[in-house]
């Protein structure tokens, strides 16, 4: 037996060197749970450069010329949404959020990483001792010198193998001088708790999801930041038509009185007919008033998402040159739409890797409550010689040393293994039951985007419509008026309804626009609709 074990230490130590070769195998290549969501690794290297995540905007979108503070911006729907995804300070804040998430997988997957260890140790000794034989007392005078090099690694199978080489000399002045060397390998496999890649990559696996999720997160800041821009756009646009239309009714209205003064002083009207018409310009002038507030406080809350200037001020005036109007069509395929949000909504997406990360949080903890039983074996094989070189080169021969057993250890009841199994498992159904609400959420609030979305298309032709007649009846009241039939009151409020109907008709429209921006973003399909897309670098970094 004891042959047998010297002629077949060299085999073993061959094995343990590949062993140690695949250990050192990076862990991106091991598997770690068979699932089906696709997800990218990071690269693994010294020379990472830090990059925040890009958001890839599609070609044939004109950017702006230079920005010049003393001459408004010419600014498209198209250009809002590309200087808000370059220059939006928020945005630039979340857009590390990923990078930053990313470095948790380099940390987990460090502990699987290759240690090189070394030692060197001097011990020198003056002492006396009595002779056990003849009661002589003499003097001792040792020195020894031991050094120790040497490879360990942790593998994702339990398994940690180690592969060392010393070397000791001994020198005294009662023993010859002496050179020890031994190269040794042992190997530590984990038989219950910790064994198996399933349960010892769940935390790199964790990491990736948690990567993963990051990305959703960012994607869906960029989905609602894209959702603000062009909603605060068309209210900008909406404001700029609502001065328009308060302007021209203003000069309506002025004209309106100042025709009925000229009467009332030829002696066609009383005096009391100014009244209403004074009145109507003063209503038209408050309402001036506040549409200009109502301006440039859109005005300030655009230009605060695409920040043109690069010291962020916010005194850059802004024109509006995307047209307003457009062909609505009605909603015909809310099937597709649904499955296309079952598919893109970043929200869902996230809540199901945390159903995924809770899944493999309970692969931990039912191999958490597992006892503790270690296997595990070392083989030495020693040379001994009286210079450095001749130890090793008598490492040849038949000394060796070799060390096997198991290692057994269990906690009674465990009750804290056994209360963390039971946490992970309740999070799990908690993470699926948050999954399925959220499909029910996510439903619902299409459906209820495509409802408003349809709302507003009707409303665009109804509006237009009562616009219309509303100027049928201002016509016919004039006319009453000019015929001395009418009162200036009614024409006034003839006038007011037919402000009212021309702003709701402006208002239509852009509740229209609102409302497809809001399905988009329901619908999960807002970036890709404007030709936006994350890189594919999953956490920003770049060799």
């Amino acid at each position: 037996m004891t042959r047998f074990l010297i002629n077949h230490w060299v085999r073993v130590m061959v094995v343990a060197s590949f062993i140690l070769a695949a250990g050192c195998t990076p862990v991106d290549r091991w598997s770690v749970y068979a699932d089906k969501v696709e997800y990218e690794r990071l690269p693994v290297g010294p020379d990472l450069k830090v990059e925040p995540v890009e958001l890839q905007i599609e070609d044939g979108l004109s950017p702006l010329s230079a920005v010049l503070a003393d001459q408004p911006i010419k600014l498209s729907v198209e250009q809002a949404v590309m200087m808000a995804l370059t220059n939006n300070r928020d945005l630039q804040v979340e857009r590390h959020g990923p990078v930053i998430t990313g470095t948790f997988e380099l940390i987990e997957r460090g502990d699987f990483d290759p240690e090189l260890f070394a030692e060197v140790e001097y011990f020198r000794e003056r002492s006396s001792e009595s002779s056990r034989s003849t009661g002589e007392q003499f003097d001792v005078a040792a020195e020894e010198t031991s050094g120790i090099v040497g490879l360990r690694q942790t593998l994702p199978t339990g398994t940690t193998v180690e592969a060392s080489l010393e070397q000791e000399r001994s020198i005294s002045n009662r023993a010859p001088e002496q050179q020890t060397a031994r190269a040794g390998l042992s190997v530590t496999q984990s038989l219950l708790r910790g064994f198996g890649p399933a349960a010892n990559l769940a935390s790199v696996r964790q990491a990736e999801l948690d990567t993963l999720a990051s990305r959703y997160q960012l994607r869906g800041f960029a989905e609602a930041l894209l959702s603000e821009t062009e909603i605060a756009y068309w209210n900008f646009v909406l404001a700029r038509e609502e001065i328009a239309i308060y302007e021209e009714s203003l000069a309506v209205a002025r004209k309106q009185k100042e025709e009925v003064e000229l009467r009332i002083e030829v002696g066609i009207l009383p005096e009391i007919e100014v009244a209403a018409a004074r009145a109507e310009e003063a209503l038209r002038m408050q309402a001036l008033i506040d549409g200009r507030s109502q301006l440039e406080d859109r005005r300030l809350r655009l230009l605060r998402m695409i920040s043109p200037s690069p010291a962020g001020q916010l005194n850059q005036q802004l024109a509006a040159v995307s047209e307003l109007r457009l062909h609505a069509r009605p909603i015909v395929d809310l099937e597709d739409r649904l499955l296309l949000a079952e598919q893109s909504r970043p929200d869902l997406n996230e809540a199901r890797l945390r159903l995924q990360q809770r899944r493999l949080e309970t692969v931990v903890t039912r191999n958490g409550v597992l006892p503790k039983l270690d296997l595990f074996f070392s083989l030495g094989k020693t040379g001994y010689g009286t210079t450095f070189s001749d130890s090793f080169n008598k490492m040849d021969g038949k000394t060796y040393d070799l060390t096997a057993g198991i290692q057994l250890s269990h906690l009674i009841g465990d009750r804290a293994g056994d209360a963390k199994n039971l946490a992970a498992r309740a999070s799990r159904q908690q993470a699926r039951e948050a999954v399925a609400n959220l499909r029910q959420l996510v439903e619902y609030e299409v459906r209820i985007a495509a409802n408003e979305v349809e709302r507003t298309r009707q409303q665009i032709d109804a509006t237009r419509a009562t616009r219309a007649f509303q100027e049928q009846s201002l016509k016919a009241e004039k006319e009453r008026f000019d015929v001395g039939t009418g009162t200036a009151l009614l024409v006034a409020q003839a006038q007011r309804d037919l402000l009212e109907s021309q702003i709701a008709e402006i208002e239509a429209v852009v509740d229209y626009r609102v409302a497809l921006v809001q399905l988009y973003l329901a619908e999960g399909s807002l970036l890709e609709r404007r030709g936006v897309t994350l890189s594919r670098d999953v956490t920003g970094y770049y060799r």
